[in-house]
């Protein structure tokens, strides 16, 4: 792999994770007055108007289906859970901090690692056991002051954690749907297929006049939320291209540290509009330690091989 590859590869990792740890942020701005059903249907319809076009562009359409039923249903599965990730993931932020949503999704990347091997019967290293362990570890840290209210009570801190767990966990769904699919067709290919599917499905439940009750700060948010889903997803194909998967994997889980920053940032310049994270030294740490372990488990191996050498 070149040089150059690389340097991109590395400039699209970091794009994608700038603006998926920019996303929930964005996100919890527009969900004071649109329902989470409408803003994904929103998201889903630009990407599909989007994609549709750069593939055309390209002459790669998806013209037919391939696989036959078993493709089909397949296909459907991926975009069930896509959209309900994306939903839930919206759900979550009416009831929690972006941060707070952002450190739970890392679960997604893991719980996915760990199904591959049971689906798809591949072997888990040393160092994806030892990373799940600091991912977990790194979590009960990032909750240390919310433990005894997670599992005593049900309150609204309660359910937007289940909800983002929900994400996770219908996320991995779609992850491991997408490696099937990708038999037959390129991952841009997979991707319009499920946006369209998804826009479609949420149509009877989306609300598309709410965007009237928007200022312009909700609807630059919400612009910025359906250009998100383009050019993050986008990127992360582009970066899979021409990096090996590994190193783009680790460099997206800074996502949860970019959000955090973000938000304190903006807290500074529109505290009026934002919170800082609510979060002590334990919360902090937690959240470096949940990064390191979806971190080591995706490029842990080259340090175990170096050490062994």
């Amino acid at each position: 792999m070149s040089s150059k590859n690389t340097t991109i590869g590395i400039a699209l990792a970091l794009t994608t994770a700038v603006f998926w740890g920019a996303l929930p942020i964005a996100m919890k701005q527009a969900v004071e007055v649109m329902s989470p059903f409408t803003i994904v249907w929103y998201r889903f319809l630009t990407a599909s108007i989007g994609l549709g076009l750069i593939l055309g562009f390209r002459k790669q359409l998806p013209t037919r289906l391939v696989g036959g039923k078993s493709s089909a249903v397949i296909l459907i599965l991926a975009s069930i859970g896509l959209a309900g990730n994306f939903v839930l993931f919206n759900s979550a932020l009416e009831y929690l901090h972006p941060p707070v949503v952002q450190v739970i999704i890392q679960l997604a990347p893991v719980i996915l690692l760990i199904s591959s091997a049971w689906v798809f019967k591949e072997k888990l290293g040393v160092h994806q056991i030892l990373g799940v362990g600091c991912l977990l570890l790194g979590l009960l840290l990032f909750f240390n002051e919310r433990l005894l209210e997670l599992f005593t009570s049900f309150t609204g801190y309660t359910v937007g954690v289940s909800l983002a767990v929900l994400a996770a966990l219908v996320w991995v769904v779609y992850g491991l749907a997408q490696k099937q699919l990708l038999k037959h067709y390129s991952s841009a290919q997979i991707l319009l297929m499920i946006y369209v599917i998804c826009a479609v499905m949420l149509t009877p439940m989306a609300e598309p006049e709410q965007l009237l009750l928007m200022d312009s700060r909700q609807l630059g948010m919400l612009m910025f939320c359906c250009i998100n889903t383009l050019v993050g997803y986008g990127a992360f194909a582009e970066a899979m291209a021409r990096w090996q998967a590994s190193q783009v994997s680790a460099v997206i889980t800074l996502a949860p540290l970019f959000t955090i920053i973000f938000v304190d940032l903006a807290s500074l310049v529109w505290p009026q509009f934002f919170v800082a994270a609510p979060l002590n030294i334990l919360g902090y740490l937690g959240a470096l330690v949940v990064v390191s372990g979806a971190m080591f488990c995706a490029i842990g191996h080259k340090f175990i091989r170096q050490r062994n050498v």
